[in-house]
């Protein structure tokens, strides 16, 4: 039963860095890792609130590289999908050029 009166809400599940296609990027929310593998991530770079993007991946996918604070960090699958993000969308400039 839907309680809100506002239907043009559409929810989205939380999205993860292996949501990201090469180039996307996206502002790390969390970390869902345990302790020693997310301070590990923290030491390279993947802070809350950094802008990480999206860059190759070894063919078959896995594992992923991805930018985060000036460094390229290749990162598995399995704890790609553990670093939940909000992914930046492009906003188009619509002032006209001369």
């Amino acid at each position: 039963m839907q309680l809100s009166g506002n239907s043009s809400l559409i929810e989205t599940p939380p999205a993860t860095l292996v949501d990201l296609r090469r180039g996307d990027a996206a502002i790390l929310d969390r970390i869902d890792l345990p302790g020693d593998d997310a301070r590990r991530l923290m030491e390279l770079g993947f802070l809350p609130g950094t802008r990480i993007t999206a860059g190759f991946s070894a063919p078959g996918g896995d594992p992923r590289v991805f930018q985060v604070d000036g460094s390229e960090i290749a990162l598995r699958r399995e704890t790609a999908k553990r670093l939940q993000v909000t992914i930046e969308r492009l906003k188009r400039d619509r002032t006209p050029r001369a």
